[in-house]
């Protein structure tokens, strides 16, 4: 599940203007944040557009009763809940005046304000984002998490397989998870239906100890010491050999 939200932040000459932050739920993985004069509908289904080319989609997305995430409670849609009807991806909103549904996004909020409140302030846009696309990198990357047992929300993130839309539904997903290490020509060997197949990793990893996150043909390789994600694939299985690049 991600969270998605819109807080306010002031240009340097006092212009208000409103970022759009996106974070998942159970990670805090910052995966997206953009600034803009004003966001309108439009905007949030670009920005989870191009975050879901990045992860992928994910099972559902959680917002609060702002105008532009919802039009339930005057009695239509907007063009957020349309798209994600469309994709499979259920849509969850938080109980009107009831913050805390949504404390995730809201902390990350806090967090953010505090380090854009020591830099230099922003004159621009342009100024803002390149702001909020260091301090993404340096809050995925290298600050610890405390919710996260010292973790940082890229490694939480890479350590768990990620529901997609439906997967609620699909109870027949099988999910593995295998430690193992690359052989010598650089692959690592799965079996999916009675066959097996041998992934590509690179002979610069042989005798590199990995874990395999599996959920069917979804297969995740992992350090299993750093959490870092070593390749992300889904199985093709008329290949016998999976290569780094896939067609």
């Amino acid at each position: 599940m991600w969270q998605t939200d819109i807080t306010h932040w002031l240009l340097g000459d006092g212009t208000d203007v409103e970022i759009l932050n996106t974070i998942d739920d159970h990670s805090r993985l910052f995966l997206a944040s953009r600034a803009f004069a004003t966001v309108k509908a439009r905007n949030v289904v670009d920005v989870f557009h191009k975050t879901a080319e990045l992860h992928g989609l994910p099972a559902s997305l959680l917002t609060d009763n702002g105008a532009v995430f919802t039009g339930f409670y005057r009695g239509g849609k907007v063009l957020l809940e349309s798209e994600l009807e469309r994709l499979g991806v259920t849509f969850k909103n938080s109980r009107p005046y009831h913050p805390q549904t949504c404390g995730k996004i809201e902390r990350l909020h806090q967090t953010l304000k505090r380090y854009l409140a020591r830099q230099q302030p922003a004159k621009t846009l342009p100024e803002l984002q390149a702001q909020l696309d260091a301090f993404a990198h340096y809050y995925n990357t290298t600050r610890p998490h405390r919710a996260l047992d010292g973790r940082t929300p890229l490694q939480a993130y890479s350590t768990r397989i990620k529901a997609r839309p439906g997967d609620q539904a699909n109870k027949a997903t099988h999910f593995r998870v295998r430690q193992d290490k690359v052989d010598t020509n650089g692959t690592v060997t799965v079996r999916h239906m009675s066959k097996l197949h041998h992934i590509g990793i690179g002979r610069a990893h042989k005798g590199r100890p990995i874990k395999l996150l599996i959920a069917d043909r979804d297969i995740r390789i992992t350090d299993p010491q750093t959490s870092e994600l070593i390749r992300e694939l889904t199985l093709n299985p008329n290949r016998d050999y999976q290569p780094l690049t896939q067609a």
